[in-house]
């Protein structure tokens, strides 16, 4: 996509809007699974998003819910599941329930892997340091506690602050939480916190944009890039706004 130039503390920087694949492309192919995954590499996506939780006997699996029962034909929560247990699941269409470690391997984007509890972002951070991974996986949560520990133990990975609801104070959340980005609801942001947030140093993007007008909004705001459930988003964003 076309890159932009914006002002920080005085000195310019490049910036390119990144097109993010939300769970994949969880608006055409089942949410978290590896076909949604290939799909969203195979159709250009930037950055492939996803979420983890650890089963009962201590996998990293790809799963967004705490319970099976939405995603799945199964039921009961991720933790009281075996990895075997979960591999039994249909995910979608067929599909299973994948393992991070294939998900890594199975793709090549930059992936945003947003975690939910602190066993899963411990987890998270030995895989990364194990596999020499903090320059290709960006950690987020909605739990800025959860970030610190991951940096701690995963020096040189960055961090995102994904705030749902009310914006107020979200620069100084972000930089309380070490975060290099804001991830925001696109339907309350508003353009004077995307330029603080920059003016601090921050990243910002907007969830979840869908449609043209999302687009738009996303680029008339100054967003440094958008998640999107659907590959035409990607697409359709080659214009400047």
């Amino acid at each position: 996509m076309n890159a932009r130039r914006a002002a920080v503390d005085g000195s310019e920087r490049t910036l390119t809007f990144l097109t993010i694949g939300h769970r994949g492309v969880m608006g055409v192919e089942p949410e978290n699974t590896l076909r949604s995954f290939v799909r969203a590499e195979r159709c250009g996506m930037d950055v492939i998003a996803l979420d983890v939780r650890l089963s009962k006997d201590g996998a990293l699996v790809v799963l967004h819910d705490a319970e099976v029962d939405r995603t799945t034909d199964g039921a009961g929560a991720v933790a009281d599941l075996t990895l075997a247990e979960l591999r039994g699941l249909d995910a979608g269409d067929g599909e299973r329930v994948p393992l991070l470690d294939e998900v890594l391997d199975a793709v090549r984007p930059p992936l945003l892997v947003a975690v939910h509890d602190r066993g899963a972002a411990l987890a998270l951070a030995e895989l990364l340091v194990r596999r020499d991974l903090t320059s290709r996986v960006e950690v987020a949560s909605t739990d800025g506690g959860l970030l610190a520990p991951v940096a701690e133990r995963a020096p040189g990975v960055r961090t995102v602050l994904r705030v749902a609801g009310q914006h107020e104070g979200v620069v100084d959340l972000g930089r309380a939480a070490g975060a290099r980005t804001l991830a925001l609801d696109i339907g309350r942001i508003c353009l004077e916190t995307v330029e603080a947030a920059h003016a601090a140093g921050l990243r910002v993007t907007g969830w979840t944009v869908n449609t043209l007008d999302g687009l738009r909004l996303a680029r008339a705001l100054q967003l440094d890039g958008a998640a999107t459930d659907f590959p035409e988003i990607r697409s359709t964003g080659r214009f400047t706004a």
